[in-house]
């Protein structure tokens, strides 16, 4: 199975929703100064959404930091966003940046820390991708 990556901010929903996952995970640093972590292989980004009114910024700067790096940018196999529904249209609209610019898809929204339902929708979706992944490999 690959890896996940996330970024939580202070208010932890991010880090509260990957820890009921209940899968290994490599945590992006909240400060700029912070080292990023090393993906090993291909992995899935777990990121919530900070966005103005007209969508802008919703892609934290550790993350846009983080892949910014090759190395880390090549290895990302799929997007998870997190975010609020107060947002409107853009709810989770990092996700949506993020797939666009990096050329991988979306998976799942979730909101705040996520229902016991969304744990178990992306737990099953991720086991899922990533068996699909290396059934596919020659």
């Amino acid at each position: 199975m690959g890896g996940l990556v996330f970024f939580s901010s202070a208010s932890g929903n991010t880090a509260r929703f990957v820890e009921r996952l209940g899968l290994p995970a490599q945590r992006i640093g909240m400060r700029m100064s912070d080292p990023a972590p090393v993906p090993p292989g291909p992995y899935l980004l777990i990121c919530p959404t900070y966005a103005d009114d007209v969508g802008g910024g919703a892609v934290p700067k550790q993350v846009i930091r983080f892949l910014n790096d090759a190395r880390a940018r090549t290895l990302l196999r799929g997007v998870i966003a997190g975010g609020n529904r107060n947002f409107g249209r853009f709810y989770g609209h990092a996700g949506d940046v993020i797939a666009a610019k990096c050329a991988v898809p979306l998976f799942y929204r979730f909101e705040l820390a996520g229902t016991e339902t969304d744990v178990a929708r992306v737990r099953d979706g991720i086991a899922a991708f990533w068996r699909d992944q290396c059934s596919t490999v020659p």
